[in-house]
């Protein structure tokens, strides 16, 4: 039995070698984000000694706390990058927007030019309404784009955070039948 603490120590104290920050995001900063930490867990737990005739397993109190906190620690950076997501697309749409106004007040000043004669005004007339029309589909369709895009990182953040959440609650229910059977 003091083997296995001692493998599950060892392994936890290698993940928190490298682990400086929790919050901060795996892609940044190369160190774990919650997808490593939420499977550092479930390992620490997976690899825990079995208690005869029961689905319960000993954990390591002091390794599977330091890991929820870890956890606890790194959702801030998560949420930060949400938000990064977030501001990334009103950036964009507004980027979208801006050149909308752009193509907008080009056809304005081309139509303007172009008024000379009848047929000169004919012709700019419905080269603008065509401008305008082009300017107002690409405007709608980079909206579009823009919220799929917002969209598609929401949920795959609520995915994470549903994940994240079933797993801390499935640790925080084994961890209080350890501490049931311990009283």
């Amino acid at each position: 039995m003091s083997e296995e603490r001692d493998e599950m120590t060892s392994a936890f104290s290698d993940l928190s070698d490298h682990v400086s920050d929790p919050g901060a995001e795996e892609f940044d900063t190369g160190q774990p984000g919650l997808p490593i930490l939420l499977d550092a867990l479930t390992d620490l737990i997976e690899r825990s000694r079995a208690m005869p005739m029961s689905a319960s397993v000993l954990v390591n109190k002091h390794d599977a706390l330091k890991l929820i906190d870890d956890i606890y620690a790194a959702l801030p950076g998560q949420l930060t990058h949400a938000d990064r997501v977030l501001s990334d697309a009103d950036e964009a749409l507004d980027a979208a927007h801006a050149q909308a106004q752009r193509l907008l007040a080009e056809a304005r000043d081309e139509a303007e030019m172009l008024v000379s004669k009848h047929e000169i005004t004919r012709q700019a007339t419905e080269r603008a309404a065509d401008i305008e029309a082009n300017a107002h589909e690409v405007a709608r369709t980079l909206k579009r784009e823009a919220n799929d895009y917002c969209d598609r990182r929401l949920a795959d953040f609520e995915i994470d955070m549903g994940r994240l959440l079933s797993q801390v609650q499935a640790g925080r229910a084994k961890l209080a039948g350890l501490l049931d059977e311990e009283q």
